[in-house]
C-alpha cells in the first residue's frame, strides 16, 4: 500500500515577511529551519513565499504537501527526520513574473533572500561587475518583467519606492566573497542604467548584509526519498537531505531592523562577516572544488569515497597548508581545528555529495574559491603546487575527456567559450595558455603569474592521471 501524503500539521501558518529567491535545497535545510526555529522561540510573521526562477519542479513537488517538507539528518548511527513547515507558497517566476514582482512589492516583506548560485548574479566573476552582454540582463533592461534574479531585485525595488513603501533587505546566502557588497554594486550598476535617481534611492536606503552560509546539502535522490519514507511513514517528493552542522553568520544590517530573532537559535550575528566568508570560501569550498575535479578524473563518485582514499586525504591536507596562511581566522576560531572538523564531515559516509554536482558552473566558482588563495600565495612567495593542480584538473575536465577516454558531461555557462578555446589543441601547454586567456575567469594581471606552475601541473596530470599526480606531489615534498 501507497505510503501516505506528508502534510502540514498545523492549519495555521506564519504571514510571509521573507520573499526567497531560488529555492534550493541549502536554503531549505538551512534558512528555513533557523527561521522556523526563531518563530518557536521568540513569535514572529516570517512565513516564506519560495520563488523558482528557472523550473517548477519544487513547486510541482511541495504543493500536494502543503509545502511542508522533510529535513532529513544524515547522522550516525541513524538519520533523524523533521518536518519543516514555514513555507507559504513556492512562485514559478518564468509561468508568472508578475506574481513574482507583486510577492516581493508586497509592504509586509521586509527581506528578499537568495540562493541563486554564482552564475544567477549575471556578473564577471574575474571583476565583480553587472555582465551587461548577459542576454537575461539585456532582456531585463529593456522589459518591465524581468529574467534574472538583479532584473526582479531592482524591478521590486522600483515598485516600493512607487508606492512608498521601504526597500526590503536583500539578504544573499551564495558562495561569493563580500557577497552583499558584490549584489549591491550589481544591483546599483542595473538600476542606475534603467533610471539614475531608484539607483540613488537604493544605495541611501536599501540594505544589503553579507552573510555566510555552510551546511552540506547533496542533491536528493530517489533513494533519499524512499528513507524518509521509510523512517517517517508519509511519503514526501521534496525533502532535503543534509548533514548534521549547520552554520550561519550575517552582518546584522536590515532595513529598519526588521528580521527573525535569529540569535536566539544560533545564527551569529555579527558586524562583518569577512573572516568568516573566506575562511569557508577558501577552506570548505575550496577543498570541495579541488576534491571534485581530482576526484572525478580519479574515478570517485562522492566527496566521502574521494577522502577515503589516503592519496586524496593527504591531498586535501595538502591544499589547507597551503591555503591555512592566506586566511585571517575569525574571533575565537582555530584554523587547524576548522580544517580537522571538515576533513571529518567530508568522510560522513552518510552524506553522497557527488563530485561532479560540485564540478559544475566551475568558470564561476574558481576565482573565489581557489583564485584569491592563490593570489594572495604568489604575491609573498608561499607554495602553491597543490592549488595549481586543482586548476590543471578543472581545464583537463572542461576539455570534455576523462582518464580513460570516457566523455564528461560539463555544464558550465562559459562551456561555449571553453570550448571555442580549447578546439583543436592537444598538449597541456596549449590548453592551459588558451584556458587562462579567459579574462572573465582569470584577472589579466594573475593569468601570467599562473602560467608556469599551472602548465607543469598540467603536464603531470595528463601524463599520469589525478591520483598519480597527487602522489607525485607528494614525494617531492
Amino acid at each position: 500500500m501507497p505510503a501516505e501524503q506528508l502534510t502540514p500539521t498545523s492549519a495555521s501558518r506564519p504571514k510571509t515577511g521573507i520573499v526567497h529567491l531560488g529555492l534550493g535545497a541549502l536554503f531549505r535545510a538551512l534558512g528555513c529551519v533557523f527561521v522556523a526555529d526563531a518563530m518557536t522561540a521568540s513569535g514572529g510573521d516570517w512565513g516564506i513565499v519560495g520563488v523558482s526562477l528557472r523550473s517548477p519542479k519544487v513547486r510541482d513537488a511541495l504543493r500536494p504537501q502543503g509545502w511542508a517538507y522533510t529535513s532529513l539528518t544524515m547522522d550516525v548511527p541513524a538519520p533523524v527526520a523533521r518536518q519543516i513547515e514555514v513555507l507559504n507558497d513556492v512562485l514559478v517566476a518564468p509561468e508568472d513574473p508578475t506574481a513574482v514582482l507583486d510577492a516581493m512589492a508586497d509592504p509586509a516583506v521586509k527581506i528578499v533572500s537568495l540562493t541563486v548560485t554564482e552564475k544567477g548574479y549575471c556578473h564577471t566573476p574575474a571583476t565583480g561587475l553587472l555582465n551587461t552582454e548577459h542576454p537575461d540582463i539585456l532582456h531585463d533592461l529593456a522589459h518591465a518583467l524581468p529574467r534574472s534574479a538583479i532584473g526582479y531585485l531592482v524591478r521590486a525595488l522600483q515598485r516600493r519606492r512607487d508606492a512608498g513603501h521601504a526597500p526590503f533587505t536583500v539578504l544573499t546566502c551564495d558562495n561569493l566573497p563580500k557577497n552583499g557588497k558584490l549584489l549591491r554594486t550589481i544591483v546599483l550598476d542595473f538600476a542606475r542604467r534603467l533610471e539614475p535617481d531608484l539607483a540613488d534611492w537604493i544605495a541611501e536606503q536599501g540594505r544589503f548584509p553579507c552573510s555566510m552560509v555552510d551546511r552540506i546539502t547533496p542533491a536528493t535522490t530517489e533513494a533519499d526519498i524512499r528513507t524518509v519514507t521509510e523512517l517517517t511513514g508519509l511519503f514526501d517528493a521534496a525533502p532535503v537531505i543534509h548533514e548534521p552542522f549547520m552554520q550561519w553568520a550575517i552582518e546584522d544590517d536590515f532595513v529598519g531592523g526588521e528580521r527573525p530573532d535569529l540569535e536566539v537559535v544560533g545564527v551569529e550575528m555579527v558586524t562583518n562577516v569577512l573572516r568568516h566568508e573566506t575562511m569557508k570560501l577558501r577552506m570548505l569550498n575550496g577543498t570541495h572544488s579541488a576534491l571534485a575535479y581530482t576526484g572525478y578524473l580519479a574515478g570517485h563518485k562522492t566527496i566521502s569515497d574521494t577522502i577515503c582514499d589516503p592519496v586524496f586525504s593527504r591531498y586535501t591536507q595538502d591544499l589547507w597548508s597551503e591555503i591555512i596562511p592566506s586566511v585571517d581566522a575569525p574571533d575565537g576560531v582555530d584554523l587547524s581545528s576548522y580544517a580537522d572538523a571538515l576533513h571529518a564531515r567530508y568522510r560522513n559516509p552518510e552524506i553522497h555529495h557527488l563530485t561532479r554536482q560540485i564540478a559544475m558552473d566551475g568558470s564561476q566558482k574558481l576565482p573565489q574559491r581557489l583564485l584569491g588563495t592563490l593570489r594572495s600565495n604568489l604575491n609573498v612567495g608561499r607554495p602553491t603546487a597543490a592549488l595549481c593542480l586543482a586548476i590543471a584538473a578543472w581545464m583537463r575536465y572542461v576539455c570534455g575527456i576523462d582518464e580513460v577516454g570516457q566523455p564528461i558531461e560539463v555544464l558550465d555557462p562559459r562551456l561555449e567559450d571553453i570550448r571555442a578555446l580549447t578546439a583543436g589543441l592537444q598538449t597541456p601547454t596549449e590548453i592551459v595558455t588558451a584556458l587562462l586567456s579567459m579574462e572573465s575567469v582569470f584577472p589579466s594581471d594573475l593569468a601570467p603569474l599562473l602560467r608556469a606552475p599551472v602548465i607543469a601541473a598540467a603536464e603531470t596530470l595528463w601524463a599520469l592521471g589525478a591520483r598519480e599526480a597527487i602522489k607525485t606531489l607528494q614525494d617531492d615534498e
